[in-house]
């Protein structure tokens, strides 16, 4: 399961809220007909760390004063203030404004806690869940969230976005079934991570997008829009500049400021979002002051460019802090539907000219390590040759998987020498000529006189760097490679339609994987507009393994299953690894106050920091102003 995340684009910095329920038994009963328990919380790893009396989340400072103005950042533009929409480019932040069934609580991997649900029951085999919404839970406008909302919220995300359509198909069934209750049933048993998917979806308000808009027009929840919409979260938007900037404004009377699990969250009284065509300009606005956080992603300007005067006079603070969640797969990932990456050996090949050591020794520092898994950083990762129960789950799928998946350990090429690489390039010419290609005038054509082609396609200017030396060293083997940098606009339609042949991608799982893997790797996602499935993968192997995972009983099953799973991506050479970080990288201006400790998922700079008043007087008495 993946959890909720606030992220800019470019930085997938997460955070999130939860809230606490009263456990009770409860005297439902299902369609089961057994007698079924009030969950307080949910978790996939156990029971949930919190009980049910908790005061609040043992990570927040539950007396963080209130106030000041939060200054962040985005990379592009937008032009919609409808995050469910497939259209559009949605602004940054927008899920501040919206309330979920439950949350989820970034120092517990793969658990949640209501939220607008005051408990949650579902039988033994997980074929339905029941959720009774908190007395009290309202929107911005001061009506109460209802059933009907509960109801209309899945059908309209549905409607509106092929994406949530894919998440919540196992769905078969939504309906009032109490005064505060609704009951969601599903076309499977045994799958216990429904309860959990159901529990992600952002609650919205019927009566708002069933109505009109000011000049009379019905509303649309399946197009973009820039009208400023209603919600029930901590947030509403104040200010808009659209493309431009956009202010989200605290909700002084939020409805669940009380409550324990937000108790010591959301403490801003704004939080501001300013767009940035490139990073280079943002950096500048951020060592200017004009931007209060900024969480790196590039090692080199971690190293070479934080010499600046509010740094050496401890204006601005700068750490590393280390996380505990499943390291990102972050990958070229090379567009299997192009008929070029259609070979595994031309895709074996690409990784085999990627020379990182180089990289990392030049550019980074030696900071990186070469991401070698999809769930690296965790027990899910593929270790060893397989055996036991993930042995008798490859048995299976044998005569559709890579035969190495059986006797080879995947690692990716090494390049510590110069010698090392040459010897790369060697192997990966021999195997594109194996797959068919003839070297031509130093360009490697197929049977009908085709260059083999690969153009790069980026959004971020300054990961062009990165690719060049790449690209030329793809050029000495005979691929035709080149890059084009485009606007994010751009960027996104031709990812949502899949026009590409080689981006760079990441791949974020949790601690529990679920559902999301069909949307990762499954084959009804290859062709689905705007999913997850960048490379276009169509593997009944994969998709047999994916239902495993699914319906894992345990947790022993499903870490055979994942690392199952694992071990056939890598072997089937679907994406050319990059690199992984096990630090958040996060400057900040001294402005900030923090709880003592921070959450093992996520630093929680925007639920759970503060500005401190004392700080920013002493700040601006530092700076003369």
């Amino acid at each position: 399961m993946i959890g909720q995340f606030w992220r800019s684009k470019c930085t997938r910095i997460a955070a999130a809220s939860a809230l606490a329920l009263l456990l009770a038994p409860v005297a439902h009963a299902e369609q089961t007909g057994q007698p079924t328990k009030r969950h307080h919380g949910l978790s996939l790893l156990g029971e949930p760390k919190l009980p049910a009396d908790f005061k609040h989340f043992d990570w927040v400072n539950p007396d963080a004063p209130k106030g000041g103005r939060l200054k962040m950042w985005d990379l592009g533009s937008f032009d919609s203030l409808n995050p469910f929409s497939v259209r559009g480019d949605a602004a940054t932040g927008l899920q501040l404004i919206y309330d979920s069934l439950m949350a989820s609580n970034p120092d517990e991997p793969s658990a949640e806690y209501g939220l607008v649900a005051e408990w949650v029951s579902y039988p033994a085999d997980y074929s339905s869940a029941t959720f009774a919404l908190r007395p009290g839970a309202r929107f911005h406008d001061g009506k109460p969230i209802t059933p009907e909302d509960v109801i209309f919220s899945l059908e309209a995300v549905k409607r509106a976005h092929p994406r949530y359509a894919f998440y919540y198909k196992n769905v078969s069934k939504v309906e009032k079934t109490g005064e505060r209750e609704v009951t969601f049933t599903f076309d499977m048993k045994g799958n216990r991570e429904l309860p959990h998917i159901i529990g992600q979806l952002n609650v919205l308000p019927r009566h708002f997008w069933e109505g009109k808009t000011a000049n009379g027009e019905p509303r649309d929840i399946t197009k973009s829009s820039l009208e400023v919409p209603l919600g029930s979260g901590p947030y509403k938007i104040k200010s808009v500049d659209p493309g431009r900037s956009l202010v989200y404004e605290r909700v002084k009377d939020y409805w669940a400021a009380d409550v324990p699990a937000s108790r010591g969250q959301w403490n801003y009284d704004e939080i501001a979002y300013t767009y940035y065509r490139d990073a280079t300009p943002a950096f500048e606005a951020f060592k200017a002051g004009n931007i209060d956080v900024w969480f790196e992603s590039s090692a080199n300007r971690w190293a070479t460019q934080y010499t600046f005067e509010a740094v050496d006079k401890g204006w601005v603070k700068k750490e590393a802090i280390k996380h505990q969640r499943v390291a990102v797969m972050q990958a070229f990932v090379l567009n299997t539907r192009k008929p070029q990456f259609a070979d595994a050996r031309v895709r074996r090949a690409f990784n085999l000219a990627f020379d990182f050591n180089s990289l990392n020794k030049n550019l980074f520092y030696g900071l990186y390590v070469r991401a070698g898994s999809f769930f690296a950083n965790s027990e899910l990762a593929a270790r060893g040759l397989p055996e036991g129960r993930e042995l008798e789950i490859l048995e299976k799928v044998r005569d559709a998987v890579p035969p190495e998946v059986f006797t080879t350990v995947w690692e990716n090429p090494s390049s510590t020498t110069p010698l090392e690489h040459r010897n790369n390039m060697r192997e990966a010419v021999r195997l594109v000529r194996e797959a068919g290609y003839t070297m031509k005038g130093g360009v490697l054509v197929n049977a009908a006189g085709e260059p083999l082609k690969a153009e790069f396609l980026l959004v971020q200017p300054d990961f062009e760097r990165i690719v060049l030396p790449y690209i030329e060293d793809l050029k000495k083997i005979g691929v035709q490679a080149s890059v084009r940098i485009v606007d994010t606009s751009q960027y996104k339609r031709r990812t949502d339609d899949f026009d590409y042949d080689v981006i760079v991608d990441s791949f974020a799982q949790s601690h529990s994987p679920g559902n999301e893997q069909r949307d990762y790797w499954g084959s009804a996602a290859a062709g689905r507009s705007g999913s997850n499935n960048t490379i276009g993968i169509r593997n009944p192997a994969i998709d047999k393994i994916i239902d495993m995972i699914v319906s894992a009983t345990d947790r022993a099953d499903l870490i055979a299953a994942t690392r199952a799973l694992d071990r056939v991506l890598l072997w089937n050479n679907y994406v050319v690894p990059q690199w992984n970080y096990p630090y958040d990288r996060v400057a900040y201006w001294d402005v900030l106050g923090r709880p003592e400790r921070l959450p093992s998922q996520q630093p929680g700079v925007v639920p759970g920091w503060w500005i401190d008043p004392a700080k920013v007087k002493a700040l601006e008495a530092a700076r003369g102003r």
